[in-house]
Formats: structure tokens, sequence, C-alpha cells
């Protein structure tokens, strides 16, 4: 098939209209996307201002459509990005009603929004609240915790929070099923001495539960630790027929770590080592296996030597 041929005169003209069909395209695109649109864009609902004497629970997803009056350009990008991600609703007329007219609050919920952009009507306009009695209960503080110490440093105490409980208030069905209440995780590593953060408690997943406090101030008390061995006397337990035993060795050598801080406070009156009579009068053992009944908290038992001992009867 031949080509066409066209001349140098042809050939610009041929560019010169298709330059001013391009600009002319972009023109009427540049127009029309300038003008106002409405389109539509889910967004999720936020809730403040809960009823103080009265616990909810939506009966509508937390899921909205909003009717958006905006440029040609925000509708061609609003099908690229979700935009607003979010609104936040008040809940104040839940106070003397069972449902929100979510287009009573049109003004505020478009003070949230880019100034170019108006929020015309909610789908859907009304929302429908389920009540119940609302109670109140304290519950614990369980802390998460990833903290990586440095080596030989762990914790030499208890760890403090202040407070030690929340106050969570809503359905009593629902409270009921909440024991404690988990922060968010705290995160650290190369620990090698105090730590005090304040960390905030996990949000509610439940919209009809609420919490106090939002965070909690912890304190971890970090020390050094060492080993330190020290012998033990050995106590007999469950010797009903008063049947006279020795024991072989009647000592044992307790190993642990301690922290330094606690090195010296720590002796043989803190540690509580015994053999029970009954695996030889039940199970006929042997030998007696030595187990530690009590030990101080906050160290840790390296070993227990010997761990099993030899044992005399004299009836």
């Amino acid at each position: 098939m031949p080509f066409i041929k066209l001349t140098k005169l042809e050939k610009r003209r041929v560019f010169t209209f298709l330059a001013c069909l391009l600009f002319a395209i972009g023109a009427w695109l540049f127009l029309a996307l300038k003008n106002k649109y409405i389109y539509t864009a889910k967004t999720v609902l936020i809730y403040k201002d809960f009823p103080q004497k009265r616990a909810f629970n939506p009966l509508q997803s937390d899921t909205v459509n909003l009717k958006v009056e905006g440029t040609g350009w925000q509708l061609l990008f609003s099908r690229l990005r979700i935009n607003p991600q979010s609104i936040i609703l008040s809940l104040n007329q839940l106070n003397t009603k069972n449902f929100i007219i979510s287009s009573d609050q049109l003004s505020s919920i478009n003070k949230q929004l880019d100034s170019r952009q108006k929020v015309i009507s909610l789908i859907p306009d009304t929302l429908y609240f389920d009540f119940s009695k609302r109670t109140v209960k304290r519950v614990p503080i369980r802390l998460i915790r990833k903290v990586g110490f440095v080596k030989q440093f762990d914790l030499s105490s208890e760890i403090k929070m202040v407070p030690k409980f929340v106050t969570i208030s809503g359905p009593l069905e629902e409270l009921e099923k909440i024991t404690d209440w988990p922060t968010d995780t705290l995160k650290i590593v190369g620990v090698s001495g105090n730590i005090t953060k304040r960390i905030a408690m996990q949000h509610s997943t439940l919209k009809n539960v609420s919490i106090f406090p939002s965070s909690v101030q912890v304190t971890l008390p970090v020390d050094e630790f060492t080993e330190k061995t020290l012998e033990v006397p050995i106590k007999i337990l469950n010797n009903y027929s008063y049947n006279n035993i020795k024991l072989y060795p009647n000592k044992v050598k307790v190993t642990f770590v301690v922290a330094l801080s606690n090195f010296s406070q720590i002796d043989e009156d803190f540690i509580e080592a015994s053999v029970d009579v009954q695996e030889w009068q039940n199970f006929g053992h042997s030998k007696l296996t030595v187990k530690v009944l009590q030990f101080p908290a906050y160290c840790k038992l390296v070993s227990i030597v010997p761990s099993k001992v030899d044992f005399l009867v004299d009836k």
C-alpha cells in the first residue's frame, strides 16, 4: 500500500489542524472540570459527645455515603482516594432522642473538610440507636510490653502503673465480659536503667463502651543482675507416720540471679527448700526430689545442687 506523500505546505496545515484540535479539547476539558458537580464519597463516622446516662448501640454501619459538591477535578481524583477518610458526628441529640439527624450537623461537618468541597447530605440522613441503662465498672490495667534488656539487666521489682485501674462505662451485658483493659504495646530495646513512660490505653472497639483515663504512667524498675549461691536447709513434708528421717545431705546449694541492689539483703531465710516423704511412702522412690517452695520475687532460680537427696528412715 503506497504512502500518501504530502508537500511541506500540506504537512504544516495538518500539524496546525491537529494542534488546534488538541488545544480545543484541552480547553473544553479544563472548563468542564472547573464546573461544580455532585459526587458520592464513602466515609467512616467517628462519634463524640457521648450521652452520660445512656449506653447506645448503633443500628447501622459506621460507614456512610456523603453527597459532596465539588469541581470536576475533585470528582476525578475522588475515584483514586477516599476523601474525607472520616467525619466526626456529635451525639448530643441522643440525650433526648433515639436517633440523630445528620443534616442538622452539616455546618460542623463542612468545617472538617477541604474548603473547596461542600457536603450537601449524608446517606442515610437519620441514624438510629438502641439503648440500655449505662453502668460503670473498674477493671485493672493490663500492660502489653515488648521490652529488650541489655545482657545481665532485667526487672528488679514489680512494674508500677499509675493508675492501676480504669473506669469503663457502657451496657451491663458488655461490661460483664471485660475483666481487664489492655494498654498499647510498650516497645523498648536496649534497656539498662529505670524507664518511666506514659502509655495510651487501647481504644474501645465497642462504640457504646468508653474508658477513663485514656493513658497510664508506667515505671519499669531495672537493675543489673548477678549470681548468688546460698546453702539452704531442707524441710521434710508430710511425715505423717512421725518416722525419724535423716537426709543426706540435709542442705542444698541454691544458685540464683539477683539484682545488685538486693544482693546483700537476700539470705537463706528468703528461701525454703523441701522434700516430700510421700515420694517414698506412696511411690517407693529411693531418693527424694528437692523442691523450692519459697523464693524471693524477681530473683531467677538457676540450679539446686543436689536436686535429689538420699534418706534414711529410723522407725
